[in-house]
């Protein structure tokens, strides 16, 4: 339930039939897990967001970047509805003016995916219509992001992460707070009136030993900069979308994707199960298999 403290929710545009469409979504729950996991928010006051709450996740969007810099989903993994077909088609939130979202414009005629930043099997939990419900706002175009079509290994391991986490959670609690999106910066190459992210970040939260515990993750689309440096940092071609190398898939202290994103992520860098006294070179692990993450402290 986002909390009535919490930031406004951006206002409808296109009439009240379409307010009312998404007027009862209650959002992400930051209650979730028993103890308090936090919507995360940007920890510099001048940044603006929109907090647009859907079904079991909420969405923090940044209009200046035209998409998220935060996504949260509550995952249930003993609810979970796993065989809802891929159903749904892309669409802007009418709470928002489209010109504050990144649409079909920026991805039409090019090799960039509509990458989901909520897995659209995530929130898919509960009684039948309310699980639809959840696989359909996945569909909003603001839980996307610009992604690299190519589909590699490093990419299979960041899609499979809620599914290796919940398995591992068994024992525990099969429940998981997951929170995603891309790391913003300003440096990131223009493309049709958007900045395309080169990396994004995950940090899943669960109940472990009795106690909070959390793990975290890079996914990187950089491109070989020995190749391809001056086209990436300055830009895209006219009409050409930045060139975006292989995914690679990192597990990394949950305080570096505090410094990353400049996020506030409230008490999950205390409960990271990765050590932290590493050596530079170790500090962030390239995964080359989930059985690589280390979910148990010592």
């Amino acid at each position: 339930m986002i909390p009535s403290d919490s930031p406004r929710v951006g206002e409808a545009t296109s009439g009240a039939a379409s307010r009312d469409s998404l007027a009862n979504r209650a959002g992400y729950d930051e209650h979730f897990l028993g103890v308090q996991v936090p919507l995360p928010m940007p920890s510099r006051p001048e940044v603006e967001t929109v907090v647009l709450p859907y079904t079991h996740f909420s969405v923090v969007l940044r209009p200046d970047r035209r998409m998220a810099a935060a996504t949260a989903v509550c995952i249930d993994g003993r609810r979970l509805l796993e065989d809802t077909p891929r159903e749904g088609s892309w669409r802007f939130d009418p709470r928002l003016a489209e010109s504050r979202q990144t649409g079909k414009d920026v991805y039409r005629d090019n090799s960039l995916d509509k990458g989901h930043l909520v897995r659209r099997l995530d929130p898919v939990w509960g009684k039948a219509a309310e699980a639809n419900q959840a696989n359909d706002d996945t569909f909003h175009y603001t839980n996307a992001a610009p992604q690299a079509d190519v589909f590699n290994q490093g990419k299979e391991l960041w899609q499979g992460l809620e599914n290796y986490l919940l398995d591992n959670a068994a024992r525990f609690d099969r429940k998981l707070a997951v929170l995603t999106g891309p790391v913003l910066h300003d440096s990131d190459p223009p493309y049709r009136g958007v900045q395309v992210p080169l990396r994004f970040w995950k940090v899943a939260a669960f109940i472990q030993d009795g106690a909070l515990a959390a793990t975290a993750y890079v996914l990187d689309q950089s491109p070989d900069l020995t190749r391809a440096a001056d086209r990436a940092l300055a830009g895209a071609t006219p009409g050409a979308p930045p060139p975006l190398g292989a995914f690679r898939t990192f597990q990394v202290p949950v305080s570096d994707v505090v410094e990353l994103t400049s996020l506030d992520l409230g008490p999950l860098p205390d409960a990271d199960l990765m050590p932290i006294v590493r050596a530079p070179r170790a500090r962030w692990m390239q995964l080359a298999a989930h059985d690589d993450i280390v979910l148990r402290r010592g």
